[in-house]
Order: C-alpha cells, then structure tokens, then sequence
C-alpha cells in the first residue's frame, strides 16, 4: 500500500509542471552548426516537422532520397532497439520489468517521432518523382506493431511515460480543448458576425429578408469554415493538405452538381433582383403559395390548405414568376349578370351602393361600373374596385354576397344559360325523315 502512495505522488509530482505548463514543449533552438549541415547527416529528432519541410523544398529528388536512406536507417536502428527491450520485458520481472518497461515506452516515442519525420521526407519524395512504396510500407508495418504487455505497475509505468511526454497525452489533451475552445469561440464569433451583417443589411433601403437572410447565414458559415481549419490545426495537424483537399472536393462536386449549381445561380439571380420576399403569394412554377423560406438552391412555399411546398431555384426563375402581394393595393374584379328584362340603371344603382358602403374598398381611384358584354342569356356588369392587398378576398365575397341580396329585394334576376327551340311545321304536317336517315 505504501508502494502504490509512493507512486501516485510521483506520478502527481511528474503531471504538475506539464498541466500547469504550456502544454506543448518548444522545438529545440536550431544551432547554427545543424542549419548548414546537410539534411542527410542530421539525426531526424533535432528538427521539428516544419523545419524538415522547410529544409526539403529546395532539394532534388536524389538528394531528398539520399535523406530518406539515412533516417530509414535511424528508423531501423531504433526499431531494432525497440524489439530487444520488448524481448526481455516477455521474461523480465520486478524491477528489472519495470526499468525495461519505461525503456520501452521511451523507445516507442522515439520510433514514432522518428517515423513522423521521415513521413515528410517521403512525402516530397514523392512528390518530386520518387518511388516510395517499400520504404512506407516499412514504416506503416514497424509503427503499427502492438506493444508488448507486461505487469500492471509496468501498464502504469508506460501509461505516465506517455502521458507526460513532449506529444503525449497531457498535450493531446490541452490540444483537444484548445480546440474545442476555439470552435466554440468561432461559433460565437459566427452568431455576432449574421447579427452584425443583419443590422447592417437592414440600413440599406429596398434590401429583401431573403437577402438578410442570405447574407447573414453564408457569413455565418464561412466564419465556421474558418474556425474548423483552426481547429484542426490546434490538434497538430498539417492544414495545407486539408485546404488542397477541400479545394479539390469543390471541384468534384461541382462537376458531380452541375444541376444544384445552376438552381445556385438562380437562387443568386432571385437574391439579386427580388422578384418576391419572404411573406408574399407567389405563382411560380405552376403553384400559388405564400413564400416562407428560401435557400441558394430551392424555394419553400406554403399553399393555402397548409401544404408544404420545395421548388428548385431554376424552376422559379426560368418561368413566369407573378407576385401577388408584391404591391400593397389590388383591384378587385367582379362581374354580374342580369337579365334582359331586367332596368340596367337599377341594378347598376345597387352595385353602386354596396361597393361605396362597404369599409374596405377605396373611394380613389374611385369603383368603376360599366355594362360589359350582352351575353348569350344575361347583360353583364363589371364593377372595378381597390383594396388593400389583404382585405382582397374578404371585399370580393362580401360584395359579391350583399350585390346578390340587393338583387333579390329589388326583383332583379341574376339568369343561367337557356336556349330557345323552334319547331317549324310544313302544312300543318310534323316534318318527315329523309329516307334512310335515323329517327
């Protein structure tokens, strides 16, 4: 029991400093002697990864072979290394065990880094025209091997070795939080940015909220691009393959997207010219719905039974696109029909009446009533009057409903469709068929 306290205080004593530390080691001052010496003589572990980056980039293929030659040999050596302590750590007990245990945790660190280093050498060997694959292949197959098991006080001792190394767990942790951090402090920053454009979009006279709205979230988002290439780099890695990544997957999935693209461009046509806003009765596309929200690639309506409705930006703004609300009053038109027998100048006294009385129509520009049309069975009447564009409807129905009572107590007959059907007899005589025909 006395053992186990000792060694829990100084495994706290050895995670102190790295805790309460930067978290991450600073890469070794580079000595004048190693920045004029050649690459190839120089043991990997002096240089960090961006210094080896650097280094290499003006070398030749053969010389960058030639580098990858001798720290495949350091790499080799330290994997031979490695294998003889884990070959003793099999029979070893005590404390030889333990000893060998931190042996080979340091070891394995080494390799690792070793291994990591040589990765960016052959890295731009290949990019330079140089034949990697047996020596990658060697270093997927000596890093990938599984550690040895030993006695868990010997499990312990690897655990904390890793644990307060220079790339071990305490700086895999802070990393992982500076991370999270930093996410969480872009995914702030994208919520004040969209608040921020909003605000500012809103100064401009005649802006759409489909234009705010645009704005705001590809603010937003770009914001969170940002952060997340941050991020990553935070975990320790390198972003440029990241950013060439990226780049190239816009380019397959612009090429694999060629029909979202264009409903893309269209709905940038749409956020441009603002043919209707979010709020407004649309007919686009064959449907007549209020619109409620809008993306880059397609629209989305509500019909009036409550239906939901998505259509591709391109549907939208390659066809007639009519805005029912766009203007805030709309003529109402309606039409009655009387019958011949019926006094015209009556039934257009009472059509007078009702449309002036009536709270929501507009008395400028004043209600036009004229006969229209001498129809088949009735005289029709038009009557032209404006509202505001809500009251639409609401002044249609009523009207049309009191136009009909004023009808009925004034004895005016609102007809249907009738013929009249002469039948011509010859010398009193019904006429006959011709012969052959049918009766």
């Amino acid at each position: 029991m006395n053992i186990f306290r000792a060694v829990m205080l100084a495994c706290l004593l050895a995670l102190v400093p790295a805790a309460f530390g930067q978290g991450e080691a600073p890469p070794p001052a580079v000595q004048p002697v190693l920045a004029t010496r050649p690459l190839a003589e120089l043991p990997p572990l002096s240089l960090d990864n961006e210094t080896v980056r650097i280094r290499i980039r003006p070398l030749t293929k053969d010389e960058v072979a030639a580098v990858a030659e001798a720290w495949m040999a350091e790499l080799r050596t330290t994997a031979s290394t490695l294998a003889d302590v884990q070959t003793q750590l099999l029979t070893a007990t005590g404390e030889v065990q333990t000893r060998l245990a931190l042996e080979e945790t340091n070891l394995t660190l080494q390799r690792n880094r070793v291994a990591e280093r040589l990765g960016v050498v052959l890295a731009s060997l290949q990019a330079k025209g140089g034949d990697i694959k047996d020596m990658e292949a060697y270093v997927k197959a000596v890093t990938a091997s599984a550690p040895t098991v030993g006695s868990p006080s010997a499990l312990w001792i690897k655990f904390r070795t890793w644990l307060t190394a220079d790339d071990g767990g305490i700086r895999l942790g802070l990393n992982i939080f500076k991370a999270l951090m930093t996410l969480l402090a872009f995914w702030i920053a994208a919520r004040l940015v969209a608040f921020a454009v909003g605000k500012a979009v809103n100064r401009f006279k005649g802006a759409s909220q489909l234009l705010k709205s645009f704005l705001a979230g590809l603010s937003a988002k770009i914001v969170m691009i940002i952060g997340f290439v941050v991020a990553v780099s935070m975990l320790g890695f390198n972003i440029g393959p990241l950013v060439a990544a990226i780049g190239a997957a816009g380019l397959v999935i612009g090429l694999a997207l060629q029909g979202t693209l264009s409903n893309f461009a269209s709905g940038i046509l749409i956020l441009l010219y603002r043919p209707f806003d979010v709020g407004d009765v649309i007919t686009a596309a064959g449907v007549t719905a209020k619109v409620t929200n809008m993306t880059l690639v397609s629209t989305a309506v509500t019909t009036g039974d409550n239906q939901k409705i998505t259509i591709p930006n391109n549907a939208v703004w390659n066809g007639v696109i009519t805005n029912i609300t766009g203007n805030p009053t709309r003529r109402v038109d309606m039409t009655f029909g009387i019958s011949y027998s019926d006094d015209i100048g009556k039934a257009m006294s009472i059509i007078q009446e009702v449309i002036t009385s009536h709270p929501l129509t507009h008395k400028d520009p004043a209600p036009v009533i004229q006969v229209a049309k001498l129809g088949e069975s009735s005289v029709d009447i038009i009557c032209r009057v404006w509202a505001n564009t809500p009251d639409h409807w609401m002044v249609f129905w009523e009207c049309t409903r009191r136009v009909k009572e004023g009808f009925d107590a004034q004895d005016i007959t609102i007809p249907f469709p009738q013929r009249d059907l002469h039948v011509y007899h010859h010398g009193g005589e019904a006429p006959r068929l011709a012969p052959g025909a049918a009766g």
